[in-house]
């Protein structure tokens, strides 16, 4: 009798401990936030990663309520930083802008992190690739581009970004033709092989390259997203042109797995009218950096998409 009356207070000590947690965590959702967040980049200060964070952060602020900080987190191509996000406790305080690095990293082997440790809030900026070819270049369209390629498998030269570069191995994947990738440390490099005639072309991402294609300098022949730019919008998309490729460099925002639903409801409506707040949108604006906004579901849908499309190309590397 003693021993099932013990088990009995064991058991009723159980549940309301159990319930004593619940409640707690259902106050502190209730009362979020009560401190500083903290949000991590994952890379350098003064980069495009950096401009997001940090504009979203300031807008963010007189919506949440609390200050949101920006911590740079640099290393591993942007692993480290957001490992750190995505080890934190999941109470809603560490928010990481998420790149498309989270999924490119796992896939090559070089994370041991992936999208699936996130649970992701909103997409914030979407930069599509272009292809860009010297002002005076002799090709006029992407289909003259790919054609030449075909016909001169590794002769055409090609100023690349990074390596691998997604953006042209998606083009050889899907097309079945070969360029000759020619390294250089970014955009900052590419860019002045092509004007100076020592690579054909090269693909970056429209904020980088605005000076010179404003200038007539540069001449795009093909941006690689579903819609035209918003300013650049007589530039033809390569689907407009008869080819199915889409490509970029996106960055949105995830907290910790197993955050609380009522916190991230909060962070995510924070988000949202923060990106709809016209200071974001003029700083966006002027840092020549596109704003491409989705909700948590759109989002995770797709960065899934995205994780098939990188997929196919780290695989044909293997």
């Amino acid at each position: 009798m003693k021993k099932l009356s013990s088990v009995l207070v064991l058991v009723v000590l159980l549940i309301q401990s159990i319930a004593f947690v619940g409640c707690g965590k259902k106050e502190a959702a209730a009362g979020f936030p009560e401190r500083n967040i903290d949000m991590i980049v994952p890379f350098g200060a003064g980069g495009g990663t950096d401009t997001v964070g940090r504009t979203l952060a300031n807008s963010m602020e007189k919506y949440i309520g609390k200050p949101v900080v920006v911590t740079n987190r640099t290393g591993g191509s942007g692993a480290v930083g957001m490992t750190t996000g995505a080890k934190a406790e999941a109470d809603g305080y560490t928010l990481t802008v998420v790149t498309r690095e989270i999924v490119s990293l796992p896939l090559m082997g070089l994370a041991q992190i992936k999208s699936d440790d996130f649970d992701l809030l909103a997409l914030i900026n979407l930069e599509p690739a272009i292809i860009l070819v010297k002002e005076d270049s002799k090709y006029k369209t992407a289909k003259d581009l790919f054609e030449d390629a075909r016909n001169n498998p590794g002769k055409v030269k090609m100023a690349s970004t990074a390596k691998p570069n997604f953006y042209v191995l998606g083009i050889e994947i899907d097309q079945d033709i070969k360029f000759n990738h020619v390294p250089f440390n970014g955009a900052a490099e590419a860019i002045p092989a092509v004007l100076g005639g020592h690579t054909d072309f090269t693909i970056v991402t429209p904020g980088e390259a605005i000076s010179q294609i404003q200038s007539g300098q540069l001449r795009p022949i093909g941006l690689m997203d579903s819609e035209r730019h918003p300013e650049l919008k007589d530039v033809p998309t390569l689907k407009e042109q008869g080819f199915d490729i889409t490509s970029g460099t996106w960055r949105g925002i995830g907290v910790p797995k197993g955050t609380p639903e009522e916190v991230k409801a909060k962070l995510s409506e924070a988000i949202d009218q923060a990106v709809n707040d016209p200071q974001f949108k003029s700083i966006m604006a002027k840092s020549n950096t596109s704003i491409r906004y989705m909700n948590a579901e759109e989002f995770t849908n797709f960065v899934q998409n995205d994780e098939k499309t990188i997929k196919k190309i780290v695989d044909a590397l293997n």
